[in-house]
């Protein structure tokens, strides 16, 4: 008989923890997205909605009845484009802040999510469908981040020069996209830019699930199968070098990806934050920072979070809430919560 080194968990020990870990992960999910199923101004029973969805699921049900027009044709494209957005912001987050080491940088680090709200924005201003909104948001998200890689090359290439140059472009596209409200006619796309800038899934269809969801859904798996380059590039320019990996390249593979989840996020639900920098630190409570399962954790707990925020945003209130409002008033009290434990706990340490 084998006997494994102390300190060190057995094969079996190891599988049933993974087993368990994202059994707990996907069953927090589901529940999630039965129960939003469930809630809204249109109350439809847990046991309905379990019907409904399992007639549907089985081909056997064309939608008729209020319940089963609001359930397949309204909530459940709300509830995927939802758990898409949520798990491909965390996973952004997620990536970035390994890349950086540095747990408070997010996608909004590298003027990725402004670049994207301006594009949405303009397209807001002047007229244009969904096909469009995407691909401005996605065009002006990897402008900005042309703009970032030519200010961080003539710096240095450095990270500092990289943030540096992110937080520079990120305040030039936030006054871009000021100036782009202060033109607009009040009557009739400045509401709809102010909206959509604070986020919402309101306008979720099944049409946009199969426009933006598998454009997003790749990236995320792309951005997921990268994460052992991150770990790698995290460790250092020169120690990522010694293992053969081109670290220029590789960054802006990685920048770059990025870039289209959070182009397309955008595009489907406007402009949502917080959940790039709050979930990677919650999946960091789980398993720990430089774990195999953290990036996986990140993005499912980022899907359960969002599926409940747009859950909340439309039940809190007759009128549905604004996802940036909830995210900020949730999410900053659970980071300076988790920024407060981790001081106390290097503190302890020390």
């Amino acid at each position: 008989m084998t006997l494994a080194p102390a300190g060190t968990d057995h094969p079996d020990q190891s599988t049933a923890r993974a087993v368990i870990h994202w059994s707990a992960l996907l069953l927090l999910l589901v529940v999630a997205i039965v129960v939003s199923a469930s809630v809204g101004r249109f109350s439809i029973p847990l046991a309905d909605v379990l019907n409904i969805a399992a007639r549907w699921l089985s081909g056997a049900l064309a939608p008729e009845t209020m319940e089963e027009r609001i359930l397949i044709n309204v909530r459940v494209p709300r509830i995927l484009l939802a758990a898409i957005v949520g798990a491909g912001l965390a996973l952004c987050g997620a990536a970035l802040q390994a890349l950086f080491r540095n747990p408070l940088v997010s996608p909004r680090v590298l003027g990725v999510s402004s670049g994207a709200a301006l594009g949405g924005a303009l397209t807001l201003l002047v007229g244009g469908g969904a096909t469009v909104l995407f691909a401005a948001t996605f065009s002006s998200a990897l402008f900005a981040l042309v703009l970032v890689a030519v200010i961080s090359r003539v710096a240095g290439r450095t990270i500092l020069s990289i943030v540096l140059a992110g937080i520079v472009i990120d305040a030039l596209f936030s006054a871009m996209i000021s100036l782009t409200q202060y033109v607009a006619d009040p009557e009739t796309s400045l509401p709809a830019i102010v909206f959509w800038l604070m986020g919402s899934f309101s306008s979720a269809s099944w049409r946009k699930v199969g426009e933006h969801g598998p454009v997003i859904l790749l990236a995320i798996i792309i951005l997921y199968r990268l994460r052992f380059r991150i770990a790698v590039l995290s460790m250092g320019d020169e120690e990522a070098r010694s293992f053969g990996v081109n670290v220029g390249f590789s960054r802006w593979l990685v920048f770059s990806v990025i870039s289209v989840i959070i182009g397309g996020s955008v595009a489907v639900a406007g402009v949502i934050g917080w959940v790039g920098l709050v979930i990677p630190h919650a999946a960091r409570l789980l398993v720990g920072e430089g774990h195999r399962r953290f990036h996986g954790t990140a993005a499912l707990l980022g899907a359960s979070f969002m599926v409940v925020i747009d859950t909340l945003a439309r039940a809190i209130i007759s009128a549905e809430l604004p996802l940036g409002i909830l995210t900020a008033v949730i999410g900053a009290p659970v980071f300076i919560y988790l920024l407060c434990t981790r001081q106390a706990r290097i503190g302890a340490t020390q």
